[in-house]
C-alpha cells in the first residue's frame, strides 16, 4: 500500500520557523499601523482642540447679540498649512449656520458641558474628517442662547503619516527578516548535515553489507539513531549467520541420504527381475531424484537470498564455459545448443549464482523445448547493461502462462522432474546482480528468457 506523501524534516523545521516569524512580521506590521494612527490622532486631536478655543475666543457676546471677529481669526488658522487646510463652521443656535462651512455634520451628541470640546469622526465631502465642536453660552441671563464652533481635519494627512512611519519600521525589520531567514535555512541545513551522511551512507550500501556504521562528529540525537541501526544491522548478520549455517547443515543432513536412497534403488533394480517390483522400483527412484532436484533447488534459493559476492568477471566467458559443460546432457537430450555473441563483457558478479542461474536456464530449455530443438545462449551489450539471452524454438508459452513464470512452485508442463523454482531462482539472482530477468514468446514458436545486468565500472569490451 503506498504511503501517503509527507514533508521532509527540513521543509517542516522551515516551515516551522520561517511562518511564524512570518505572521509575526504582519502582525507586528498591521499594530504599529495602528499605533501610529492612535498617535497621529490624538496630535490632530489635540491641534483641533487648539484651534476650536482660539476660534471660540474670538467670539464675544454683546448683550444679546455677538460680536465676532472671525475673518482675521479664522485666516489666520487656515493658513498654518496650505496643504492640510482646516474647515470651519460657526452655527447659533447650534445646527443654524451662521458663518464657515455649511456641509459641516453635527456631532452625534451634545457636549456634556459647555465650554467642553468633543472630538468626533464624519464624512465631509466624502472623505473622512476628524471634527471637534466646542458650546459656548452667551446672552442675558433671562434668555440664555449658545453658540456653536466646529473645526475638522481631514484625516488622508493622518494616514499617510502612519503609513510612512509604518513603511520606515518595517522595511528594516524586513531586511533584519531575510537575514534571520537565510540564518535559520543555514543552521537547519547544516544542522540536518549529518541525517544526511547517514542516508547517503545506507543509500550507496550493498544488500549485504551489515557492517556497523561509522559517525564520528554528530549530534547526541544522531548518534542514537547510528546505534539503534547498528544494533539492527548485528541482529541481521547473526540471523544470516544462523540462515547460511542451517543451509550447510541442511545439506549435509538432506542431500546425503537422498543419494544413498537413489544408489540403494539403482542396485536394487539391477539385482532382481521382478517386472513389477521394478517398475515399483522406477517410481521410487523417480521421486528420489525428484526430492534430491528439490532440495538442490531449495538450497540455491535460500543461498541466491543471503549473500552476493561481486567481483569483476568475464560474462561472455563464463556462459561459453557453462554452454561446453552442458554440450554432453544437450546431445543427449535431443538438442543443439550453441552460443554466440562478443567475446569479452565485464561485469560485476558472483561466478557461481551466474552459473547457477544459466544452469537452471539449459535445464529449464532440455527438459521442455523438446527433442529437436535449438537452443542459443547469446550475449550483447546494450548501453550501460549487458544481456544474457536464452532462446529456444520449442513450443513456448501463451500470453496467459507468460505472466506465472518466474512465480514460485509454478509448472506449466505435468512432465516430472520439475519442481517450478528454475526460474524464479533466475529472477532472484538477477536482482541481487541489480540486474532484471524477462520473458517473451518467439515467433513463431519458441521463449526467450533474458537477463540483463549491469556492467563493471572498468568494462572491457571485445570483438563480436
Amino acid at each position: 500500500m503506498q504511503q501517503p506523501a509527507s514533508l521532509s524534516l527540513r521543509r517542516q523545521l522551515l516551515l516551522w520557523l520561517l511562518l511564524p516569524q512570518l505572521v509575526l512580521w504582519a502582525g507586528g506590521g498591521l499594530l504599529a499601523y495602528r499605533i501610529a494612527l492612535s498617535y497621529t490622532e490624538k496630535a490632530i486631536d489635540q491641534s483641533l482642540t487648539q484651534s476650536v478655543r482660539a476660534l471660540g475666543r474670538q467670539v464675544k457676546p454683546i448683550g444679546s447679540g455677538l460680536l465676532v471677529d472671525f475673518p482675521r481669526a479664522a485666516q489666520d488658522v487656515l493658513e498654518q498649512d496650505p496643504k492640510d487646510k482646516l474647515s470651519y463652521m460657526v452655527s447659533s443656535p447650534p445646527g443654524s449656520f451662521l458663518l464657515g462651512n455649511q456641509q459641516m455634520p453635527q456631532p452625534p451628541q451634545s457636549p456634556p458641558l459647555a465650554g467642553e470640546p468633543v472630538l468626533y469622526r464624519a464624512l465631509v465631502d466624502g472623505k473622512p474628517q476628524r471634527i471637534v465642536a466646542l458650546d459656548l453660552g452667551y446672552g442675558e441671563a433671562g434668555a440664555p442662547q449658545t453658540l456653536r464652533v466646529q473645526v475638522g481635519k481631514s484625516l488622508a494627512v493622518q494616514q499617510q503619516i502612519a503609513r510612512e512611519l509604518v513603511a520606515d519600521m518595517l522595511a528594516p525589520l524586513l531586511a533584519l527578516g531575510v537575514l534571520l531567514s537565510l540564518l535559520v535555512y543555514g543552521g537547519v541545513r547544516r544542522g540536518l548535515a549529518p541525517l544526511t551522511r547517514l542516508t547517503a551512507q545506507l543509500e550507496h550500501r550493498s544488500v549485504n553489507a551489515l557492517s556497523p556504521i561509522g559517525m564520528t562528529q554528530a549530534p547526541s540525537e544522531v548518534h542514537a539513531l547510528v546505534q539503534a541501526v547498528n544494533g539492527l544491522l548485528d541482529e541481521v548478520a547473526r540471523s544470516v549467520h544462523q540462515e547460511k549455517r542451517f543451509i550447510n547443515d541442511a545439506a549435509h543432513q538432506l542431500r546425503t541420504p537422498l543419494a544413498g536412497l537413489i544408489s540403494q534403488v539403482e542396485l536394487a533394480q539391477n539385482e532382481t527381475s521382478d517386472p513389477l517390483l521394478r517398475q515399483r522400483l522406477v517410481k521410487v527412484l523417480t521421486g528420489a531424484e525428484r526430492s534430491a532436484h528439490l532440495v538442490h533447488q531449495l538450497l540455491t534459493l535460500a543461498r541466491s537470498e543471503t549473500q552476493v559476492r561481486l567481483r569483476v568477471i568475464d560474462l561472455a566467458a563464463l556462459a561459453r564455459d557453462v554452454a561446453r559443460e552442458w554440450t554432453p546432457r544437450a546431445l543427449a537430450a535431443g538438442v543443439d545448443l550453441g552460443f554466440e555473441g562478443v567475446q569479452r563483457l565485464d561485469i560485476d558478479g558472483d561466478e557461481l549464482q551466474l552459473r547457477e542461474a544459466m544452469a537452471n536456464l539449459i535445464d529449464n530449455a532440455l527438459r521442455y523445448a523438446g527433442r529437436g530443438c535449438r537452443l542459443t545462449i547469446r550475449v550483447t551489450q546494450s548501453g550501460p547493461q549487458a544481456h544474457l539471452v536464452f532462446e529456444d524454438d520449442g513450443p513456448g508459452l501463451n500470453a496467459d502462462e507468460l505472466t506465472h513464470v518466474f512465480q514460485r512452485f509454478w509448472r506449466a508442463s505435468s512432465q516430472p522432474g520439475g519442481c517450478g523454482l528454475g526460474l524464479a531462482i533466475v529472477r532472484e539472482i538477477a536482482h541481487r546482480h541489480g540486474g532484471e530477468a524477462r520473458v517473451q514468446s518467439v515467433a513463431p514458436l519458441g521463449l526467450r528468457i533474458e537477463i540483463a545486468l549491469p556492467l563493471s565500472g572498468g568494462e572491457r569490451r571485445g570483438p563480436a
